[in-house]
């Protein structure tokens, strides 16, 4: 039996055979889980061409995490195609303007700073509040985010952006712990992503990571962190939310 058998995910931000995302629903599904899809505007097709690449092809709902009227309307989407419930969520969402990042912290402005913010951060909360009424049994939401207790080179406001990832997952933890439902974060290194690639100077950051790590890092796999994702999505961790499980080689644990 498969460490997620018989569950039923929710995944966002397929865009790539490469990311994190992409890899956590791939591996869901080998573990037994059936999974759902979320994506809109022009990156629908890409995210449904990509959907063909997992051991089974997975549906694919509309879900502009900024629309009020998409998150209204997740719950039915999710069950028009065929989920009557939802035992876990992966948020692998978040954008920022280039003007906020890549050596731009004191010259960005409010507008793009809020559009960071809203994309990266407050989805998190609009996304999971939007999935409650299918998690009646509970279950899991777990998101990304880059070890946002530093200051690191070029990320600025979007660092910004993760830091207030990692605040609100504490509260929606406590918020909806007594529903049953587990909040919790994965901290990974570096990933030659396409989100990784969008970031102006982003080589100067993840260059040095592997000599830093203890055990080593492979900037090339999303692997070790979208096992991560699994395994917060599982039975395995039932008493654990609010938390941030660092995949990162250990390079959070050590000193300049």
């Amino acid at each position: 039996m498969g460490l997620l058998e018989g569950k039923k995910l929710l995944v966002t931000g397929v865009l790539t055979d490469s990311s994190i995302a992409f890899h956590a629903a791939r591996l869901a599904q080998e573990e037994g889980a059936e999974v759902v899809l979320s994506s809109f505007g022009r990156q629908m097709k890409l995210t449904q061409a990509f959907s063909k690449r997992l051991p089974v092809e997975a549906p694919v709902v509309e879900l502009d995490a900024t629309s009020q009227e998409n998150l209204d309307a997740l719950a039915d989407a999710v069950r028009a195609e065929g989920f009557e419930r939802l035992d876990g969520v992966v948020h692998s969402i978040g954008f920022a303007p280039q003007s906020v990042m890549g050596g731009n912290f004191l010259t960005g402005t409010w507008e793009d700073v809020a559009t960071a913010l809203h994309v990266s951060t407050f989805s998190y909360k609009s996304i999971a509040v939007a999935a409650k009424p299918l998690m009646t049994d509970g279950g899991a939401v777990v998101g990304l985010t880059f070890d946002a207790q530093f200051a690191w080179p070029v990320y600025d406001w979007m660092g910004v952006a993760k830091a207030g990832l990692e605040s609100a997952n504490r509260y929606l933890a406590r918020d909806l712990g007594p529903e049953g439902i587990r909040c919790n974060l994965v901290s990974a290194g570096p990933i030659r992503t396409t989100a990784a690639k969008s970031i102006p100077g982003f080589a100067t950051m993840e260059d040095a990571w592997p000599t830093r790590a203890p055990l080593g890092w492979d900037q090339t796999t999303a692997e070790p962190a979208a096992r991560a994702v699994v395994a917060l999505l599982s039975d395995w961790f039932p008493a654990t939310t609010g938390e941030i499980v660092h995949v990162d080689g250990g390079v959070h644990a050590m000193g300049q």
